[in-house]
């Protein structure tokens, strides 16, 4: 589920943080920057699911 989440996040930005996060500020986020643009809506999810899987290896 992890790799699928990175390869939408990639792919489509918002679908990944949206099955990470749900609805919230964060996926808000990442739709603003995807609509200015592919590769920052990109980066900030990659960054966004990376965070969030780094947070539940600490649980």
């Amino acid at each position: 589920m992890t790799l699928l989440r990175f390869v939408l996040g990639v792919l489509v930005p918002p679908v990944g943080v949206f099955l990470t996060y749900g609805v919230g500020t964060t996926l808000l986020i990442n739709i603003l920057l995807t609509i200015l643009g592919w590769i920052p809506g990109s980066i900030h999810a990659v960054w966004a699911i990376a965070k969030h899987e780094e947070r539940m290896a600490q649980i």
